[in-house]
C-alpha cells in the first residue's frame, strides 16, 4: 500500500478506489489519458500486500507486453505474463494475459483461478468488437463467483446497462464511476483547402480547389510549438509514404540528434536489429525526429520506435490506430489524415468512440495545458455535418457481439449437457436484444449443437475423442478436429504441421499472391479443401453463420523455408506479406500448436511432434519471450 499513499487522486479515481476498498466490483468509464491505470495499480498493490492474486487482461498482445514491462518496473517479481506465445513467471500473484487466455482458463482450468481475487478488464468496450467481443462477454458470464471485477473503458454512454447486466447474472453489487472531463482539454482545428482554422464553419465557406499540403500543416505545428505529434493514418503504406514525404524537415538540433543516434543504436543492439534492413531504412528519418509505426513492422522495431517516442526525441510519428489502444504514448498534438476508415467489410465514417480513443493521445498530463487536434478535411470524402457528428456527437453504446465458438459450446456441454441453453438468458445479448433477436440467437446455438452431434463430436450425452480434441482449439475447431479424426495429424512431420497451422490462421489481403506449393503443401491443401467443403456444406444446411474460417496456403513456402532454418530476411522473398504480419501469423501458429498440446486425447507421438514444430518455428525474431527478456 505504501506505493499509493502519497498519490493525489482525481475525484473519479478516489471514488473508484473507495468502492474497491469496500469490496465492490467497479466499472470505470473515462476519457483516454484520464488516468484509469492508477485504479488498477491500487488493486495490484493492495492485493500483493494481502497475498491475493490479480489477473489483468488486455485486448491485444502488444498492450499485454507493455503492461508487463510497466508493472514489472513497479512490482518486480510479483508480475507474470501469459499470452498465446509468451509464458514468463506464470505462477506470479499478478498475471497479465489476453482476454482469450482468461476465457479459456475459466472453461478449461477453472481450478487454476482459485488463488485470484480480482480480474481487471482493460478496454472493456472491446465487448463491442465484431470479431472478438464475444470473448469478453463469455469471460463475464462464466466469471468465477469468488472474483471481483474492475472494468476500465473509454467513454461509453450505457455503462449503467453494463453494470446492471453483470449484477443480474452474478447477484453482487457493481458500482459505476464516470468521468467526462479530460485532465487536459482538447482544442480542435481543421485543415481544408490548405487553410487551417479552429472554426469549421469558416472553412465551409472557403473557396475550394486548393489541396491540403502536409508540409503546410507540419510547419504550422512547428511554428506554434505543437510538437511532438502523432499522425493517425488508416493505411500502413501511406504511413510510410507520408513519413518519407516529410524527410526534408529536420526536427532535431545537434545535441538531440547525437542523443537520438546513441539511443537508437543501443536499442537496435539490444533487440538484435543492427543488421535488419528495415531498421537501416528507417534510420535517416529517425535522425530527423520522424518515424512510422504499424502492424506490418517487426515487433522489435515497433518497440524501439515506441521507446524513442517516450524519450521525447521523436517529434512526428505516422501511425495506424493500434498506437491509440491503451499504449501510454501521449503527445502534444494529434493529426487525423482522414475521418473515414475500414470497418470489417466496408469503409465508413469514424465512430465517435474511436475518434476520441485516438484524439485522447493529445495533451500530456502535467506538461500541456491543452491538447491540439488537427483534422485534415477533404469535403469530397466527408461532409461537414458528418464531421460535426463524429467530433461533437454522443459516443456509441456498447452492444453485444455474442457468437459462441464450437470449442466454448463443447466445454459447456461437457459441464452442463442440455442445460447449456439456460446460459443464453445470462448473456448481454439477451439483456439488450428484442424477442426476435433472442429467438435467432437460441436457434443458432441449437444449430451449432446439432451439427456437433451430427458430426460425432457428441455421442450419448458425452464428448467423443474428437469432441475432446476440438474443445481445446478455439476458433479452428472443426478443421483440426476432422483432420484429427481421420488420423491425418499423426502422419505429418514438423514441415507438414507447420504448413497446416500457418494455413489455418492466415487471412490473405485482397489480391495477395500465393507462391507455388511444394509437394507437401499441395497434398495438405487438397485434403483441407475437401474437409472444408464438407464443413461449409453442413454449416449452410444448419444456417450457421459466419462460416468456419477457410485455410489459405499463401505462407506455405515461407514457413517451410523458416522450418529449414533459413534467415528471416531470406524467407521474405517467398511472400508479399509484411514482415511484422508474418511474425504475427507464425506466433498465432505457435498458439494453435500449444492449444493442441492441451487436448487430453492426442497421442504421445503427436505430442512430441507438435513440441518439435513449436521449437523450430519459435526462434529468433518470432520468439516473443526473447523480445520481452530483452527489455
Amino acid at each position: 500500500m505504501a506505493q499509493t499513499l502519497n498519490i493525489t487522486y482525481d475525484r473519479f479515481q478516489r471514488e473508484a478506489i473507495d468502492y474497491i476498498n469496500q469490496g465492490h466490483s467497479v466499472i470505470v468509464s473515462a476519457p483516454t489519458g484520464a488516468g484509469k491505470t492508477v485504479i488498477a495499480e491500487h488493486i495490484i498493490s493492495t492485493s500483493i500486500e494481502k497475498a491475493r492474486g490479480v489477473i489483468y487482461t488486455a485486448p491485444i498482445k502488444a498492450l499485454s507486453n507493455q503492461k508487463f514491462r510497466d508493472f514489472q518496473g513497479q512490482f518486480q517479481e510479483n508480475i507474470g505474463i501469459l499470452t498465446g506465445d509468451v509464458s514468463l513467471n506464470a505462477e506470479a500473484p499478478v498475471l497479465i494475459m489476453t482476454t482469450e487466455i482468461f476465457r479459456n482458463k475459466i472453461l478449461d482450468q477453472p481450478d487454476s483461478l482459485k488463488k485470484y481475487s480480482w480480474v481487471i478488464f482493460d478496454e472493456v468496450h472491446y465487448i463491442d468488437n465484431p470479431e472478438r467481443g464475444t470473448v469478453w462477454e463469455e469471460s463475464l458470464i462464466f466469471l468465477p463467483q469468488h472474483m471481483n471485477i474492475l472494468c476500465l473503458s473509454a467513454t461509453i454512454p450505457n455503462i449503467q446497462q453494463l453494470a446492471k447486466w453483470i449484477e443480474s447474472i452474478h447477484k453482487k453489487s457493481v458500482k459505476t464511476v464516470v468521468e467526462e472531463k479530460r485532465p487536459v482539454p482538447l482544442h480542435f482545428f481543421f485543415q481544408c483547402h490548405n487553410q487551417i482554422s479552429d472554426h469549421i464553419n469558416i472553412l465551409k465557406r472557403t473557396a475550394g480547389g486548393r489541396i491540403n499540403r502536409l508540409h503546410a500543416l507540419v510547419s504550422h505545428l512547428r511554428q506554434k510549438d505543437y510538437l511532438p505529434c502523432i499522425y493517425f493514418v488508416f493505411d500502413r503504406k501511406k504511413a510510410e509514404d507520408l513519413a518519407s514525404d516529410l524527410a526534408s524537415f529536420d526536427f532535431l538540433n545537434r545535441k538531440e540528434r547525437e542523443e537520438m543516434e546513441r539511443l537508437y543504436n543501443s536499442l537496435c543492439q539490444r533487440f538484435d536489429l543492427k543488421d535488419e534492413k528495415s531498421a537501416q531504412l528507417i534510420y535517416p528519418l529517425i535522425r530527423r525526429g520522424i518515424a512510422f509505426h504499424h502492424a506490418g513492422m517487426l515487433p522489435t522495431l515497433k518497440e524501439v520506435i515506441e521507446r524513442l517516442f517516450t524519450s521525447r526525441l521523436l517529434k512526428v510519428i505516422f501511425t495506424t490506430e493500434t498506437f491509440a489502444l491503451g499504449i501510454n504514448m501521449p503527445s502534444r498534438s494529434v493529426i487525423f489524415d482522414g475521418l473515414r476508415k475500414f470497418y470489417g467489410r466496408y469503409v465508413r465514417n469514424l465512430k465517435t468512440r474511436d475518434f476520441y480513443q485516438m484524439a485522447g493521445r493529445a495533451g500530456r498530463r502535467g506538461i500541456d495545458k491543452e491538447g491540439f487536434i488537427f483534422c485534415r478535411v477533404n469535403p469530397r470524402r466527408v461532409n461537414f455535418e458528418d464531421i460535426k457528428r463524429i467530433i461533437y456527437g454522443r459516443p456509441e453504446e456498447v452492444r453485444s457481439q455474442l457468437n459462441t465458438s464450437y470449442a466454448t459450446l463443447l466445454n459447456l456441454y461437457e459441464k452442463y449437457k442440455e442445460d447449456l441453453f439456460k446460459i443464453y438468458p445470462l448473456s448481454l445479448h439477451n439483456f439488450q436484444s428484442r424477442k426476435h433477436e433472442q429467438k435467432e440467437a437460441l436457434r443458432l446455438l441449437g444449430a451449432k449443437l446439432n451439427l456437433l452431434q451430427n458430426l460425432n463430436y457428441i455421442q450419448g450425452h458425452s464428448l467423443t475423442d474428437k469432441g475432446r480434441f476440438a474443445k481445446a482449439v478455439y476458433g479452428y475447431e472443426l478443421m483440426l478436429a476432422e483432420l484429427y479424426e481421420q488420423n491425418l495429424l499423426e502422419y505429418l512431420d514438423e514441415f507438414g504441421l507447420g504448413v497446416l497451422v500457418a494455413a489455418i490462421v492466415f487471412e490473405p489481403r485482397k489480391n495477395q499472391n500465393m507462391q507455388k506449393l511444394s509437394k507437401t503443401g499441395r497434398k495438405i491443401r487438397r485434403v483441407c479443401e475437401e474437409i472444408y467443403a464438407g464443413i461449409k456444406r453442413r454449416e449452410a444446411k444448419y444456417r450457421i453463420y459466419p462460416f468456419s474460417k477457410q485455410p489459405y496456403f499463401h505462407l506455405s513456402s515461407c514457413i517451410e523455408a523458416w522450418l529449414r532454418g533459413t534467415d528471416f530476411e531470406k524467407i521474405l522473398r517467398f511472400t508479399d506479406t509484411d514482415e511484422g504480419e508474418l511474425i504475427r501469423y507464425f506466433r498465432m501458429a505457435i498458439q494453435i500448436l500449444r492449444e493442441m498440446l492441451q487436448a487430453p486425447v492426442i497421442s504421445p507421438v503427436l505430442k512430441e511432434r507438435v513440441k518439435e514444430t513449436i521449437r523450430v518455428i519459435n526462434r529468433d525474431l518470432v520468439d516473443a519471450e526473447k523480445q520481452l527478456r530483452s527489455q
